[in-house]
C-alpha cells in the first residue's frame, strides 16, 4: 500500500543549510508526534516548541529567506483515489461509516487530545462546520487517543466541539496511508475520493480554500467506487 507523503509545511524557507534546518523544525512544530507511550502499536516522540522556536530564530536571523511555501490546490479530479471505507463508533456507540457522507465534501481529521497543533485547529474546524454544513460539507474527527472516550468525551465537551467525533485505531491509520503524525487531515470530495492530504498543522486559510474549491465542484453521478480501496491503492 502506498504511503501518503507529507505536504510542504507552510512558511518554510528552504534555501541554504540554515533554511533546510529551519524547514525541518517547522515540520516538527506543525506535526505533533503522538504520546511517548506506544499507541496502538506505534511509538511517537513529542516535540519541544520552545526549542523549535529558538532554532527558527537562529536559522532565520542569519539568512535571507525566500518566499514561504504555499499549500497546493486539491488534486485534479482524474488524479484522485477513492478514500478507504471504515466503520467506527461515535460517543453514543453508533456506527459511523465513510459511506454516510456520500455526496458531501468531508474534512477527515486525525487528532488526539494531547496534540498541541490539533488544539489550534479545533476552533477552525468548528467554524467550518457551522459555515458550510448547509452547503453539503461535514467535519469528522478521528481521535487516536489510546484511552478512548474516557479522555475524549470530557475534552470535546469542554471545547464544545460541534462536529462528529469517533475513536480510531491502528487499522484505521493504515487504511489512510499509515498516519504517524498528528494532526493529519484529508479533504474528501463528493464522490468519496481524496482530493487533498495535509500532514501537520497548516493555515486556516489553506484548509478553507480547499473546502471552498471542492464545494464549487459539481456533484458526480456516482461515487466512482469510493470506499472500495485504501488510499494509494492501484
Amino acid at each position: 500500500m502506498a504511503v501518503l507523503r507529507p505536504e510542504a509545511a507552510p512558511g518554510v524557507y528552504a534555501r541554504g543549510p540554515a533554511q533546510e534546518k529551519a524547514a525541518a523544525v517547522v515540520r516538527a512544530l506543525g506535526r505533533q508526534r503522538a504520546h511517548p507511550d506506544i499507541i496502538k502499536g506505534r511509538t511517537f516522540v513529542r516535540t519541544s516548541w520552545l526549542a523549535a522556536l529558538a532554532a527558527l530564530v537562529l536559522a532565520f536571523g542569519c539568512s535571507s529567506p525566500s518566499a514561504p511555501a504555499r499549500a497546493a490546490s486539491p488534486k485534479a479530479s482524474k488524479e484522485r483515489k477513492p478514500a478507504a471505507e471504515f466503520v467506527l463508533k461515535d460517543a453514543d456507540g453508533k456506527a459511523v461509516r465513510l459511506a454516510d457522507y456520500q455526496g458531501k465534501v468531508l474534512l477527515l481529521n486525525f487528532w488526539a487530545t494531547w496534540c498541541g497543533p490539533c488544539k489550534i485547529e479545533i476552533p477552525w474546524l468548528k467554524e467550518f462546520e457551522r459555515t458550510y454544513k448547509d452547503r453539503g460539507f461535514a467535519v469528522l474527527g478521528i481521535s487516536m487517543d489510546e484511552e478512548g472516550w474516557e479522555v475524549v468525551k470530557p475534552f470535546v465537551r469542554g471545547l464544545e466541539v460541534n462536529y462528529r467525533i469517533v475513536i480510531g485505531d491502528d487499522m484505521t491509520a493504515q487504511l489512510y496511508g499509515g498516519v504517524d503524525a498528528l494532526p493529519t487531515t484529508f479533504l474528501i470530495d463528493r464522490e468519496g475520493r481524496v482530493a487533498k492530504a495535509h500532514v501537520g498543522l497548516v493555515s486556516k486559510g489553506d484548509l478553507e480554500k480547499g473546502i471552498q474549491e471542492l464545494l464549487r465542484e459539481p456533484a458526480g453521478i456516482e461515487r466512482a467506487g469510493a470506499a472500495a480501496r485504501p488510499v494509494g491503492a492501484n
